[in-house]
């Protein structure tokens, strides 16, 4: 019996339905041909492109050589790149210490006593065991717009005894115009099988290395030692082009800035011609709002809610903060790119704009 035509109208139907859904749920993906802000995955090499208005501006990445996913590299609204080039992609000229500051990232040193902070391929076969990994385990949505994209990932935190501590859910929103770039990342931190603790230190959470020219000119060559007693040189450079300084919303400066609290802070300076602002925003659902500030000279940039002891030289107690079997966490933090030297009550405004949006 021939086939009508209502029956070859409704199978050719179903089938362009299925096209179109096949091509935007691959990955969870959802990109409109005119959306400003595209996240596009490509998990065969191990990343997800974010770009804005036709220009890149991030990209989540996991690649095999790194011990855990990266934003990398990040760049302002007019194309300036913000972040260190090294370990990834050196560029001359920059430091090469501490391979395992690579873009924007967040870990912890000491995770029921596994180092996941410092973890790369610079590690002796012998400290391996030591360390922690995160592992990228699924994209569980990616989709642009025309106000913001977003990124829904799945990682687990593994130690180097290879058992699963921590379960990873993180959605980023990026953000961005002519005049800024942005960056929410909130991640809920769950423990599936045992109590988890984060050991009061210094090398956490929310961190990123930023490129040379906006770190503090430096007059000595100093060496930093994490928690495991493991010494980094850190060499005197030339100090052409270098300078970022350090501003909180407490109003220390510079050096000053390590080790104390505030709600955001701010790096200015200018690489080349360009003046930049990052913008780290804390949120006060966070545990240890306001955030310590782990913001060294050299370049990195960071903020650790978790070690009260460890920056106040053992004034205020240990939090050794815990998780219970099966309890979970959540933290909240927006990163700004502005391409101007921003002031202490921009700041202060981006930060209430925040604390309004994200709850």
């Amino acid at each position: 019996m021939p086939t009508s035509v209502t029956t070859v109208s409704i199978l050719a139907s179903a089938l362009l339905l299925w096209v179109v859904a096949a091509r935007s749920n691959s990955s969870g993906a959802a990109n409109a041909s005119n959306d400003r802000i595209k996240v596009v995955p490509n998990e065969s090499a191990r990343r997800v492109d974010i770009s804005i208005d036709g220009k890149p501006f991030t990209n989540y990445i996991w690649p095999e050589s790194s011990a855990k996913p990266v934003l990398y590299p990040l760049r302002s609204a007019d194309g300036t790149i913000v972040t260190r080039g090294f370990p990834l992609d050196p560029r001359p000229g920059e430091r090469v210490d501490h391979p395992h500051h690579a873009g924007l990232w967040f870990n912890y040193g000491s995770v029921n006593g596994f180092d996941f902070w410092n973890n790369s391929t610079a590690i002796k076969p012998e400290d391996a065991p030591k360390m922690g990994t995160i592992v990228h385990r699924a994209i569980v949505e990616a989709k642009g717009g025309s106000d913001h994209g977003e990124l829904v990932v799945d990682t687990d935190w593994i130690t180097g005894k290879q058992q699963l501590v921590l379960k990873e859910h993180t959605r980023f929103v990026f953000r961005g115009d002519s005049h800024f770039r942005g960056i929410d990342r909130i991640t809920t931190l769950t423990a599936p099988s045992e109590k988890v603790v984060f050991n009061d230190d210094k090398e956490g959470l929310l961190g990123m290395r930023v490129a040379r020219q906006l770190e503090m000119p430096s007059d000595k060559a100093e060496v930093f030692t994490d928690a495991s007693g493991r010494p980094t040189p850190v060499a005197k450079m030339d100090n052409t082009g270098v300078n970022g300084k350090y501003l909180t919303s407490e109003g220390k400066t510079g050096d000053a800035a390590w080790g104390t609290r505030g709600h955001w802070c701010i790096l200015t300076g200018k690489v080349g011609d360009d003046p930049v602002t990052i913008a780290i925003l804390d949120h006060p659902k966070n545990p240890g709002f306001p955030t310590y500030w782990h913001a060294r000279g050299y370049g990195l940039f960071a903020a650790n809610p978790l070690a009260p002891k460890i920056f106040t030289d053992g004034k205020a107690p240990a939090m050794n903060f815990t998780l219970e079997r099966q309890q979970s966490v959540t933290f909240r933090y927006r990163v700004l790119i502005l391409p101007k030297i921003a002031t202490a009550a921009d700041a202060e405004a981006n930060y209430k704009s925040f604390v309004a949006a994200v709850d």
